[in-house]
């Protein structure tokens, strides 16, 4: 039948998709008692912190993951449970491809202000 475009990332020239390696995945979600994004990390823990989550080589090992985050979620631990995909740079550190899960992981993309020289403005 042809190449499934559901698994088309970049179509070639020719419109059947180029094979590609699958992309890693991670579980991310928000710790329930604080609502701090975490990340599954080894041994079924919740990290704060990216470069501890366990970043997922394939399918079934993402599923697998996801199912522990979905039982962690009905014992009130997490909520919403998501696989994300991730690439790797060249020191380790897990880089999620989406922006929405790249401000989860590390933060808004603009300074916040120095309390110290910041104008008190208010709106009347």
């Amino acid at each position: 039948m042809g190449a499934s475009r559901a698994a088309c990332r970049l179509p070639a020239a020719d419109g059947f998709c180029e094979t590609l390696s699958p992309m890693k995945q991670m579980v991310i979600a928000n710790r329930l008692a604080d609502g701090f994004v975490v990340f599954l990390g080894a041994g079924e823990s919740w990290r704060r912190s990216i470069a501890e989550g366990q970043v997922l080589e394939d399918a079934a090992e993402a599923e697998a993951a996801l199912a522990t985050a979905k039982r962690h979620e009905a014992e009130n631990i997490v909520v919403e449970p998501t696989l994300i995909e991730v690439t790797v740079d060249d020191a380790g550190m897990p880089r999620p491809v989406e922006i929405r899960e790249a401000i989860r992981a590390f933060g808004p993309t603009t300074d916040a202000p120095a309390a110290a020289g910041v104008a008190d403005v208010s709106l009347r």
